[in-house]
C-alpha cells in the first residue's frame, strides 16, 4: 500500500474574485429537489449518439467513471469488478472534507473538497497532477467529458477546466449555489442551481443558450434522452424540457419533494423522494407506476437509488439499505447499517458498496442483502463511490479519499 499526502504540482488559481452578493440561503435539511442524473430512456433514434461524447455516456464504462451514477442513465452500476476483498491502495489527504463525489477518466481522478480546491490526482498512486482553487466549498460531483473537467461550486459559479493541466477555460455565473453535476447533449451541457433555475450552456464558450425557472432548487444532474432533459425537485414534479428550445413538454407528479436523482432502465425511472417514497414512475405513461414506503420507520430518503434489471437498490436516512423488485416495488431484503446514509449506493457484480455516516465503507451481497466485506474510515461518508478500473475512490468528511482494489 502507498499513501500519498503530498501537495506538490502545479496549482491553478481562479484569478477572480467576485464582490459578495445577496444569496440563497441554504436549509439544514435539503427540502428542495433535484434533477435527475441520468436519462429518461436510451435514445432509440440515435439522436443523442450523434456525439461519441455523450453517446458513449448511456453505458458503464470499465475504465472511466465520468459522471456522477456512472452514466446518463443514473443506473449506478459499474462495468468493471472489485476483488472479493478490496484492500486500501492509497491515500490523498486534502486537509478539508470531501462530499464531492469522484470522477475517474483516463486514469485520473477528479474531485473537490470544502476549502473550493478541485484536485487531479492518479488513480493507480494517488499522485497528485493538479489542483485549482474555486475559492468556495466544491460539494457538487464532477463531470469530465472531452478532455474537460465541468464543476459547479457554492458562488453559484460553473468552472470549464483543462483536464490535463487544471487551467480554467471558462466560467458562468448563475444566482444560487451548485451542488448538481454537468450532463451533456451534444454540444450543450445542462446543470442546475440553487437559484431554482436549470441551465442549458454551450459546451465550448459557457453562453447560455436558454434558462428554465422552477419552483425550488435544483440539487441533483439533469438527466438527457431523445432531446428531452428533466429536473425534479421540491414543487413534487419531474419537468420534461425540449433541450433545443427550453420549452416545458410534461411534469410527472412525484407525490413529495425529491433530493435523490432517477435511475433509469427502459421505460421506468426509479426515484426516491423526502416524502419517505421510493417511486417507479413509468416514463410511456408518464405517471407513478408503484410506490414503496417502509411499514415502520418513515424517514426520508437523501440518496439516488442504483438499479439494473433484477433490484433498485437505496439507502435511507432510516439508516436501512433497501433492495425492491424493479417491476412491482416490493421488498426483496433490508438491512439496517444503524447510522443515516446519504452516499448513493454502485452495484458492482453481485455486490453493492455505498458509504455511511457511521464510518465504514460497505459492501452488501446483492440477493441478500448480508454484508461481505467493511473499511472503516472513522469518518462520516456522504459522497458516493466512483468505481472504474478494478478500483473503488470515495471520499469521507475527514478530508482523505480512499482507494480500493
Amino acid at each position: 500500500m502507498s499513501e500519498s499526502v503530498q501537495y506538490s504540482g502545479n496549482s491553478a488559481s481562479a484569478g477572480r474574485r467576485r464582490a459578495r452578493r445577496a444569496r440563497f440561503l441554504v436549509p439544514a435539511l435539503l427540502l428542495g429537489v433535484l434533477s435527475g442524473v441520468g436519462a429518461l430512456a436510451v435514445a432509440g433514434d440515435g439522436e443523442d449518439q450523434e456525439s461519441a461524447a455523450s453517446g458513449s455516456l448511456f453505458q458503464p464504462s470499465a475504465n472511466a467513471w465520468p459522471v456522477f451514477r456512472g452514466n446518463l442513465l443514473g443506473t449506478g452500476v459499474a462495468a468493471t469488478t472489485l476483488p472479493d476483498e478490496p484492500k486500501l491502495l492509497w491515500t490523498f489527504d486534502t486537509g478539508s472534507e470531501i462530499e464531492s463525489t469522484a470522477a475517474i477518466v483516463d486514469g485520473v481522478v477528479f474531485f473537490g473538497d470544502y476549502e473550493g480546491r478541485v484536485y487531479a490526482v492518479t488513480l493507480d498512486e494517488g499522485k497528485e497532477i493538479w489542483r485549482f482553487d474555486a475559492g468556495t466549498p466544491i460539494k457538487a460531483p464532477l463531470s469530465v467529458f472531452d478532455r474537460v473537467v465541468y464543476i459547479g461550486d457554492e458562488y453559484g459559479l460553473i468552472h470549464a477546466l483543462d483536464a490535463g493541466s487544471g487551467e480554467e477555460k471558462w466560467q458562468f455565473e448563475t444566482l444560487g449555489e451548485i451542488y448538481a453535476g454537468v450532463s451533456l447533449h451534444g454540444d450543450r451541457l445542462l446543470v442546475g442551481s440553487y437559484d431554482n433555475s436549470l441551465y442549458c450552456l454551450d459546451r465550448d464558450s459557457g453562453e447560455k443558450l436558454w434558462q428554465v425557472e422552477t419552483e425550488g432548487y435544483v440539487h441533483g444532474t439533469p438527466a438527457v434522452a431523445d432531446g428531452l432533459t428533466t429536473v425534479s425537485g421540491c414543487d413534487g414534479f419531474m419537468w420534461l424540457i425540449d433541450i433545443e428550445t427550453g420549452e416545458t413538454i410534461h411534469k410527472i407528479n412525484l407525490r413529495g419533494q425529491a433530493a435523490s436523482s432517477p435511475a433509469v432502465i427502459g421505460e421506468m425511472a426509479y426515484v426516491a423522494t423526502y416524502e419517505n417514497e421510493v417511486l417507479g414512475i413509468d416514463l410511456e405513461r408518464r405517471e407513478v407506476a408503484w410506490a414503496y414506503e417502509h411499514e415502520v420507520r418513515k424517514f426520508p430518503f437523501y440518496a439516488s437509488a442504483a438499479a439494473d434489471d433484477e433490484i433498485v437498490v437505496i439507502g435511507g436516512r432510516d439508516k436501512i439499505v433497501h433492495a425492491l423488485d424493479p417491476r412491482t416495488g416490493e421488498r426483496k431484503w433490508e438491512w439496517n447499517s444503524g447510522a443515516r446514509l446519504d452516499s448513493s449506493p454502485v452495484i458492482v457484480g453481485d455486490r453493492v458498496f455505498l458509504g455511511s455516516k457511521r464510518g465504514p465503507v460497505l459492501a452488501l451481497d446483492k440477493a441478500t442483502g448480508e454484508p461481505v466485506w467493511e473499511f472503516d474510515t472513522g469518518s462520516a461518508i456522504m459522497a458516493s463511490p466512483a468505481v472504474a478500473s478494478e478500483r473503488l475512490v470515495i471520499g469521507s468528511l475527514d478530508g482523505i479519499l480512499y482507494c480500493f482494489g
